[in-house]
């Protein structure tokens, strides 16, 4: 694993992390380092792993407090911030991000043995991360999801419809990226997005998704992160997930979240058995946006305090 001081955001050196690469057989990721501040307290690393379209740059708020009581790594996936992009021909399964996760672990994180490690995952990141703990619970200490409780799921009649879709949107490809003047203007689009951000919010996590352009700048994230999943979920199968997720989980609830007004959560909720749930102020992106403190709190007791 190499490392260097990270920047792409005036907020990256502030946040004391360190830019990290994890060459995978097919893929290298990107990412980012957080030291632990007091390393010769024998807590396990903490990998955190970010949203659909989002980056490393959300825990940079997070991260440090965590990194109080140990090492801390946040994770480009596959197609988002600096890690590579999927081969042409190739789409964004959840699972291939589940097997992202599980080789990452395997070949960077593993010492002596089978070493169990915390996660910390938001939004897509959750449901990676939830999937990896659920197949192989040996590894994990602990599970934290934000603002996340399972995978998207569809009715089985849907799946042929989801199909058809899919392929079509495959075939026909991605429209030419959008250009943009500065990344100031990049991250003004994205503060109105499907979960907004504020100002300081969408200026700390943008920089890390875009690249230049001849005429200005472009984002870095792969288009094909937008075209809609050949296959998903049933309920059934989400079901199933989570009631084999025998590791101590913690699901932060954001009051304003995506999943605030969501239906059906109750029944995934009953599911997990070993499951603690803490409700906090804030939208989406409550570790990332506003007052944070609620959220590293609950984290932070819920890692080092049992």
């Amino acid at each position: 694993m190499n490392d260097a001081v990270a920047a792409g955001s005036r907020l990256a050196n502030p946040a004391g992390c360190r830019e990290a690469l994890w060459p995978l057989q097919n893929i290298a990721l990107a990412g980012l380092t957080w030291p632990a501040k007091t390393p010769s307290n024998g807590h396990p690393p903490v990998i955190m792993v970010h949203g659909w379209l989002d980056n490393a740059m959300t825990f940079a708020r997070l991260a440090p407090e965590v990194s109080e009581l140990a090492d801390v790594y946040g994770i480009d996936m596959a197609g988002h911030g600096h890690s590579n992009h999927r081969p042409p021909g190739y789409g964004y399964w959840l699972t291939d991000y589940v097997a992202d996760l599980s080789e990452l672990i395997d070949v960077h994180f593993t010492k002596n043995g089978e070493q169990p490690l915390d996660l910390v995952g938001h939004s897509l990141g959750g449901i990676v991360c939830a999937l990896y703990a659920a197949a192989f619970p040996e590894r994990v200490r602990r599970l934290v999801m934000i603002d996340s409780i399972g995978a998207l799921s569809r009715p089985a009649k849907e799946t042929i419809p989801q199909l058809r879709r899919a392929l079509q949107k495959k075939r026909s490809g991605s429209a030419p990226p959008a250009v943009y003047s500065s990344i100031e203007n990049a991250a003004k689009i994205r503060e109105g997005g499907l979960s907004p951000l504020s100002t300081e919010a969408a200026a700390t996590l943008v920089p890390r998704n875009m690249r230049e352009h001849p005429d200005g700048f472009v984002w870095r994230t792969d288009a094909r992160l937008r075209h809609p999943t050949a296959l998903m979920m049933t309920e059934e199968q989400v079901h199933a997930s989570l009631s084999v997720l025998t590791v101590p989980t913690l699901f932060v609830r954001a009051q304003e979240g995506l999943l605030a007004g969501r239906k059906g959560l109750d029944k995934r909720i009953e599911l997990i058995p070993d499951l603690t749930i803490v409700e906090v102020p804030g939208g989406h992106h409550c570790h990332l946006d506003g007052d944070t403190a609620p959220v590293a709190s609950a984290i932070k007791r819920f890692l080092f305090d049992a």
